[in-house]
C-alpha cells in the first residue's frame, strides 16, 4: 500500500466524539514511551504527523489521523504511566477503555511492544483483557533497530514463548523500527487486507 495523503482529524477524550463515518480505523495502544507516535510517523511517511516527545505520557485524547482519504490511524493514549495522579489514570483508563468496547469502526488494535525488555505484566494483562472481551488485536514489537538483528529475534521468540504460557495461539505479530522502516511494509499491507472486510 502506498500511503499518498495523512492527515490529523480531530482530538478529544469521549468516543460518542469521535469521527461519524463508516471506514475502518485502526487504533495504536502500548505502554508509555514505547515508540507509539514514531511508529505512526513512519508509518504514514510524515515525519510530524503525531506528536514525539522525550516526555512519556505525552498523547492525553484519542486522535484520529485520516489516511488517504478511505481510513483512519487512531493514536490512544500510553497506559501505565507512573507519574500520573490515581484519578487521571482512571479517567484515561475508561477513556481507553470506552474506545476500545464501543467504537464499531475499529478494525483491528494494535499492542505495542518494546522488544528490548521481558514481559512485562501490564501489557500481559492488558492482552488478557483484549481477549477476554473478543478484541482483534496484533502485538508490534517497536525498536528492534536498538538490538543485533539475533538478539532482536531472540527477544521476541521468549516473549511470544512467554504468551503462549496464557494464550493457544498467538495473534498476529510484527516486528518493527521507526529508525529503519523495518516491518513498514507488513504492517500496511495487513492493515490493506483488513481494509477489504466490510465494516460490522
Amino acid at each position: 500500500m502506498i500511503v499518498n495523503s495523512a492527515r490529523f482529524s480531530i482530538s478529544n477524550s469521549d468516543v460518542r466524539k469521535c469521527p461519524d463515518h463508516k471506514m475502518h480505523e485502526y487504533a495504536f495502544i502500548g505502554r508509555s514511551n514505547v515508540g507509539k507516535s514514531s511508529l505512526i510517523n513512519m508509518l504514514t511517511g510524515h515525519k510530524g504527523l503525531a506528536m514525539t516527545s522525550a516526555t512519556p505520557g505525552k498523547t492525553m485524547l484519542i486522535n484520529h489521523f485520516l489516511i488517504n482519504d478511505s481510513w483512519y490511524i487512531v493514536d490512544l493514549p500510553g497506559y501505565g504511566y507512573a507519574r500520573r495522579g490515581k484519578d487521571s489514570r482512571d479517567k484515561l483508563k475508561k477513556m481507553i477503555e470506552n474506545y476500545i468496547l464501543d467504537r464499531v469502526q475499529m478494525t483491528n488494535l494494535f499492542v505495542l511492544v518494546d522488544s528490548r525488555h521481558e514481559p512485562q505484566k501490564i501489557d500481559l494483562e492488558f492482552m488478557a483483557w483484549l481477549g477476554e472481551n473478543e478484541i482483534p488485536f496484533s502485538i508490534v514489537f517497536t525498536k528492534l533497530d536498538k538490538l543485533g538483528t539475533d538478539a532482536g529475534k531472540k527477544k521476541v521468540a521468549e516473549y511470544c514463548k512467554a504468551l503462549l504460557d496464557q494464550w493457544e495461539s498467538l495473534p498476529p505479530v510484527f516486528l518493527t523500527s521507526s529508525e529503519d522502516g523495518r516491518g513498514r511494509e507488513e504492517l500496511l499491507e495487513y492493515i490493506e487486507s483488513l481494509n477489504q472486510l466490510p465494516l460490522e
